[in-house]
């Protein structure tokens, strides 16, 4: 089972950790990404800082961070393929 491989603390810290480093590769500052994605400047310095965010607002910033199609892979039948 993978949740004996990973915490939820250590996903949650993989997580935010990728979305600010896809941020800062794409030259946005927090405030932009805000903006732009409609997600409130201070959700995106708490995720960014803790990794709790609202679904929705995660999707969000998939958007302008170029991952969105990534969530085509979670909770995939692993046996279709």
């Amino acid at each position: 089972m993978s949740s004996l491989l990973q915490t939820y603390e250590d996903l949650l810290l993989k997580t935010r950790k990728k979305y600010k480093k896809r941020r800062k590769e794409l030259g946005y500052t927090q405030r932009d990404l805000a903006t732009w994605s409609g997600v409130s400047l201070g959700s995106l310095k708490r995720f960014e800082q803790t990794g709790k965010i609202a679904y929705e607002s995660l999707l969000k910033l998939s958007v302008f961070l170029e991952c969105i199609d990534d969530f085509d892979l979670v909770c995939e039948d692993k046996n279709e393929q």
